[in-house]
């Protein structure tokens, strides 16, 4: 069962159908929608602001997800895929964006709909990643516009982690 703890009396919240690795960490003051799972080693910690998701986002393996002491909150829209290792943190990711493995987001930044961050990327503070482009390098810079073949990842890879996390429930 993952460990999920109140800190300064706020507990997550989640909507319905989420699931959590065993070894999954949630604190604090984070609210997140339907069908969120967060994966195995990932920590998703609202203990000095809050963490807010949509639905259908996945935190996989090793990512952390953060924010600042009373300064950034971080918001994540909807149908969201964050990668094994990456670091979001105090930042904005706006509807359908895939975040790569390994990639770090960081404070201030706002990651606009439709975009992919590649793997490795380092967003750095305050950036404004504007929709359907992707970026990457370090720092992450702009490179190209997603094209439409390469725009039915978001939902593809969302849903595919709703499913994965069937295999699991199944165990339950």
């Amino acid at each position: 069962m993952a460990l999920i703890l109140p800190v300064l009396g706020k507990s997550p919240v989640y909507g319905d159908n989420c699931w959590f690795a065993p070894n999954a960490t949630l604190a604090g003051d984070i609210v997140m929608g339907d069908d969120c799972t967060v994966w195995f080693n990932a920590v998703v910690r609202g203990d000095v602001n809050s963490i807010v998701m949509g639905n259908r986002v996945n935190i996989q393996d090793g990512a952390v997800i953060h924010c600042t002491y009373q300064k950034t909150r971080t918001l994540i829209g909807n149908y969201v895929s964050i990668a094994h290792n990456a670091i979001v943190h105090g930042c904005t990711i706006e509807d359908e964006v895939l975040i790569g493995m390994g990639a770090i987001i960081m404070d201030g930044a706002v990651i606009g709909r439709n975009a992919i961050i590649g793997a490795g990327a380092i967003v750095t503070q305050n950036t404004i990643v504007p929709p359907g482009t992707v970026w990457t390098g370090n720092p992450a810079k702009y490179r190209k516009d997603v094209s439409a073949d390469l725009a039915e990842v978001f939902m593809r890879t969302a849903n595919n982690y709703v499913m994965y996390s069937g295999w699991f429930k199944e165990q339950d």
